[in-house]
């Protein structure tokens, strides 16, 4: 008895693109993640231990060259301190995301450092031994702490001359 042959079909045209464009919505997660990374001051290779994968990995990532599974963006969000909706916010069609969205102070930031006193900063620091800088970096942390205080009590106290007597704080 003879086996019914399959057909073969022969492809004439040009081989399909395996590997397309990332997807923007891909990319848009990818730079979120570098972004927020950035801004929490963590590496490549201190985030990519802390979820398990090699910093390689993510560097695709946040390039977007591989897509990041739902789970792989809740360990990432988990590590990094955020929740997940945040790599999202920003993208276009994700609208009541984008108002609850914080502004970033990452932009300050590198405009801090580019500028010639954050370098000249940055430079007295890395001179610094390890001990010294990391207290330097406490003093300063407390001394934004101390100002934020500052602030918040002018800011209240400011409301409080047109706010009635038992709303004022003493």
């Amino acid at each position: 008895m003879l086996k019914p042959q399959r057909s073969v079909l022969l492809r004439t045209g040009p081989k399909p693109k395996i590997e397309s464009d990332p997807h923007p919505a891909d990319r848009h997660v990818g730079r979120q993640i570098a972004t927020l990374r950035v801004q929490s001051d963590v590496s490549q290779a201190q985030l990519a231990r802390s979820i398990g994968i090699s910093f390689q990995q993510l560097q695709k990532y946040e390039s977007a060259r591989n897509r990041v599974s739902a789970s792989m963006l809740y360990e990432i969000a988990c590590s990094l301190g955020v929740p997940v909706g945040r790599f999202f916010e920003g993208l276009p069609g994700n609208d009541e995301a984008c108002v609850e969205a914080r502004p970033l102070p990452v932009d300050e930031r590198l405009d801090f450092i580019a500028s010639a006193e954050g370098r000249r900063l940055i430079e007295g620091l890395v001179d610094l031994p390890p001990r010294v800088r990391g207290r330097v970096s406490s003093l300063i942390a407390a001394l934004g702490e101390e100002l934020a205080l500052i602030d918040t009590k002018a800011d209240s106290e400011t409301a409080g001359e047109s706010a009635p007597a038992a709303c004022r704080t003493v």
